[in-house]
Order: C-alpha cells, then structure tokens, then sequence
C-alpha cells in the first residue's frame, strides 16, 4: 500500500507530470482522431457529446473562411463585398495561427479559437443584413448564412484538441503527454 496520495487533474489541461521519454516523443505514435490535448470545458461544461474530430474541424475552418471571402468577391455589393473579405481573411489567420493540427504557427490557444468560432459565425451571419447585402445579393446572404450556422452546429460538437498546450497565462504549457497511450 501506498501513503501518497493520488491526484487526479481536476480539468484536462491541468499540468500534469509526463516522463520525458513521453512527451519528447509526443504525436508520433498516436495518429488517431484523438491525438493531442483536450481543450478545457467551454464554461466548464460540455453541454453535448463532442464527435466531430479536431482535423476536420480544421479543413472546415479554412473552407468556410474561403468560401466567405470567395462570396464576397461574387457579390455585387462593394460594402458587403469588403466585410466578406475582412470576416475571410479574419478565419483563415485564426485558423493558421490555432494550436491545432493543420495550423503553420500555434499561437492562438484552442479553447480561444472555440470562442472565436462562435463569435465569427455570428459575424459572418449578420454582415449580409448590416451590410446592405440581404436585398442586393440573396445568394451571398444564403451562402452567409449556412457557412455561420454550419460553423456554429460544427463547433458546438467538435472535440477540440490542442497540439502543444499553448495557454495565454503565467506557467508552463498543459503537456498531458499522447492520448490513448
């Protein structure tokens, strides 16, 4: 029996002890949908079963910011022509800068970029009625509209994970070590 006790991380970004050997070779053996680091409960909670894994989530950050940009360029509004590539161009630099998978540089923590998603998505959902294009430009208001809503619903279920821990406080970065090892 043993006198010390055992703690058990209350969150799962909760720095956690992982043994060099682990962590150094983090990633390289766990391909699967659940590689890397769970994202922290948004407000604590996770409302529902999250199944769609990060890397997808990924390519439809890129593909919903592109499509918005690309609309917007179709559009004939100048106004909302311009909002559509500030909202575009806005998506893909979260996307790139995420610590996720399929990033160029992980600067922007996961559970930031999750409240980012919802944050654009609405953005994304009412530039077309802000912007003079909801009468002018109905395709580009439909395709705003699905490209928001489809980002809010893909968010609400993604299983966010995190590739290096990154975390905008004081201390060290979260390293659970792999998942599923």
């Amino acid at each position: 029996m043993e006198n010390t006790p055992h703690h058990e991380p209350k969150h799962p970004r909760e720095l956690a002890h992982v043994p060099i050997s682990v962590s150094k070779h983090k990633g390289l053996f766990d391909r699967s949908a659940a590689a890397g680091i769970p994202a922290m409960p948004l407000f604590d909670k996770l409302p529902l079963r999250r199944r769609i894994p990060q890397n997808l989530h990924s390519v439809l950050d890129y593909q919903g910011a592109l499509t918005v940009a690309g609309v917007g360029l179709l559009s004939g509004v100048g106004t909302l022509r311009t909002a559509s590539l500030v909202l575009g161009c806005s998506g893909l630099g979260v996307a790139l800068l995420t610590d996720y998978k399929l990033s160029l540089f992980k600067l922007i923590p996961i559970e930031v970029h999750e409240v980012i998603d919802y944050v654009w998505s609405f953005g994304v959902i009412a530039a077309p009625f802000l912007f003079g294009g909801s009468r002018r430009s109905r395709f580009a208001t439909w395709v705003h509209a699905l490209v928001g809503a489809s980002t809010i619903v893909a968010s609400l279920f993604t299983d966010y994970r995190a590739q290096r821990g990154v975390q905008w406080v004081r201390g060290q970065p979260t390293d659970l070590g792999p998942v599923g090892g």
